[in-house]
């Protein structure tokens, strides 16, 4: 009992914010990787200048050995390189006019540092420059794409579920204090319809003395909670017909923008009145007064015990039919549109 009786605040307390840590670390990884980029202050690129190369074998995925004049160890050197496969044929062997027949390309020579004379291959070069900020980065925005994206999956049936489940419990306190209001009215037309019929004289009417004999029963406390059970109802049902949207996935992509607005301030104040209810006991309550209100459905029992009441106190009983007596007819709730299941 105490664990369905949990609000949706104690829901929460209990959830586990599982993607809201992983869109930390992303944005964490992510500021990482800005202050390494930076703090970084990499080396300046020597110069290069462009030669011809001679392509001496190559395969077709583009790896190559070329040979190229090295003037400043003053020889030809040959080497390992990248050639473009993409390139046209006629600059391939043995297409290309070339009395050793090799094919031709073009590439980069370092003219400085202590690689000068060396070809600059940036094909087999570009794994080697992707740095630790470089990672850092790629995994930060992995990390906040996984949090963003699963974090609002996560949270959109939350939400909602929380908003159709809160609407469902209006719903059933409505048809609670519809109930408790709607069993006190039918009590008290009942004491005026036998009052119409029958007196407490000499010669009481059993029906008169069982119909008070209810009334007595359920006590002075059911005619306070059945005037708050109207007041209650009369609140509950507008705000339950505004927050319709609010029910259910579907029913909100049916509404329009309006609608939905106008659903997320009844859902605010409909939240307000379910704790109110629940804070003071007006649940148990209104429950209570219909029980103590059905007991006459027992015509015969509900008889022989107001009869014998009413001869230990017959006063009580008049008092009661006088204070009834000048009443209007006791007011009733605004019918449900569920029909009450008895048990």
């Amino acid at each position: 009992m105490r664990r369905a009786r949990l609000t949706a605040g104690d829901d929460d307390m209990r959830h586990i914010p599982f993607f809201r840590w992983v869109l930390t670390a992303g944005f964490m990884l992510f500021a990482c990787s800005a202050g390494l980029y930076a703090v970084e202050s990499g080396p300046e690129l020597p110069a290069t200048r462009q030669i011809d190369l001679a392509v001496v074998d190559e395969k077709a995925d583009g790896t190559c050995r070329v040979q190229w004049s090295d003037p400043y160890e003053k020889k030809t050197r040959e080497g390992p390189y990248h050639c473009d496969a993409g390139r046209s044929d006629i600059l391939k062997a043995p297409n290309f006019q070339d009395s050793r027949g090799y094919g031709w390309e073009s590439g980069f020579m370092f003219t400085e540092g202590p690689n000068r004379g060396d070809l600059d291959d940036s094909k087999a070069s570009s794994g080697e420059d992707f740095t630790t900020s470089d990672t850092l980065l790629l995994l930060g925005l992995l990390l906040i794409l996984i949090g963003m994206v699963g974090g609002n999956l996560r949270a959109l049936p939350r939400v909602l579920g929380v908003e159709a489940q809160l609407v469902r419990r209006a719903t059933r306190l409505a048809e609670a204090a519809g109930w408790a209001a709607e069993d006190y009215a039918r009590a008290v037309d009942a004491v005026r319809d036998a009052g119409r019929h029958g007196s407490l004289d000499a010669a009481p009417d059993p029906e008169l003395v069982r119909s008070l004999w209810v009334l007595r029963e359920a006590g002075p406390q059911a005619h306070r909670a059945a005037a708050d059970a109207r007041d209650l109802a009369k609140r509950l049902r507008p705000l339950l017909r505004e927050a319709a949207p609010a029910a259910g996935l579907r029913n909100r992509l049916q509404a329009g923008p309006a609608a939905r607005a106008d659903a997320e301030v009844a859902v605010t104040e409909l939240r307000r009145l379910v704790a109110d209810a629940e804070r003071h006991g007006l649940w148990e309550r209104f429950a209570q007064t219909s029980v103590d209100l059905l007991r006459g459905q027992d015509a015969d029992r509900a008889t022989i015990a107001a009869g014998t009441d009413f001869e230990r106190d017959p006063d009580a009983y008049r008092r009661l039919l006088e204070a009834l007596a000048p009443l209007k007819a006791a007011a009733r709730p605004e019918p449900l549109r569920r029909r009450r299941r008895r048990r």
